[in-house]
């Protein structure tokens, strides 16, 4: 079985990497050395299977709310990848922004399996593994947990639960050299805003409002997320666990 390469960055789990974020975060750390398993649900990343080669060492679909399936991927991608050194969790399906008082209590509860039970399933099938190798995991979560934008409760409460998976493992974990930090996306052009867009669940109005609370201006892009996970999960973090970081242009200050 390969052993950890040369690489600090060792072999690397992306969930998510048919998504924008996705597939952005796969780009940046296969340039920075990374070997890379993908796991995506049901979309195959063909575009990047062809783009990156032999990069990627393991690909194939996996139900991360699906305990089960969760641990089956893991043994797989360890048996023809070797251990797996870091870890960024981008999965997520797209969440309609409506009010908390329109939202069934099933959809709820699917949103938190979907959200909640997949992370919590990655991280105790894949925690083995960083252990050994002193790796780190991060989650891609949202900027809305920093500060609330109404009809947003379906996505921001979920992702506040992961946050708070995070850093409990940082704290329980840290003993074992496994950091584990958090990447909260504000308003991009690409990845969920754009599915959001094309929904029509943001209007004009909507997009004008939000731009005015960005202190920046501008909206960002999914390689904004892939630059914050580049460092994050790099030796140059070395020092940092169970913390957030919002690339949001300044919209949660």
């Amino acid at each position: 079985m390969p052993g950890v390469p040369p690489s600090s960055r060792g072999t690397v789990l992306v969930t998510g990497a048919a998504g924008g974020i996705g597939e952005a975060i796969c780009r940046r750390l296969a340039e920075t050395g990374g070997r890379l398993v993908l796991a995506y649900r049901s979309r195959k990343p063909d575009t990047l299977l062809d783009d990156l080669g032999s990069r990627i060492v393991f690909a194939d679909s996996c139900d991360l709310a699906d305990a089960a399936d969760v641990a089956r991927f893991v043994r797989a991608a360890l048996q023809e990848a070797g251990d797996i050194r870091t870890v960024v969790h981008a999965a997520g399906p797209h969440v309609p922004m409506t009010h908390l008082s329109r939202i069934a209590p099933e959809e709820l509860d699917r949103q938190l399996r979907e959200d909640v039970s997949a992370f919590f399933n990655l991280a105790h099938a894949v925690l083995p593994s960083l252990r050994r190798t002193r790796g780190s995991v991060t989650a891609i979560t949202t900027a809305a947990t920093s500060r609330y934008p109404v009809r947003d409760g379906l996505s921001a409460a979920p992702k506040a639960a992961v946050e708070a998976l995070a850093r409990a493992l940082a704290a329980e974990e840290g003993r074992y050299g496994v950091r584990v930090n958090c990447v909260g996306p504000g308003m991009l052009d690409d990845g969920m805003a754009a599915r959001l867009i094309a929904s029509g669940d943001l209007d004009q109005r909507a997009l004008d409002v939000t731009l005015a609370n960005i202190p920046l201006r501008t909206f960002g892009t999914s390689t904004d997320i892939a630059e914050a996970v580049e460092f994050l999960s790099s030796d140059r973090a070395r020092f940092i666990t169970g913390q957030k970081l919002d690339v949001d242009g300044g919209y949660s200050v």
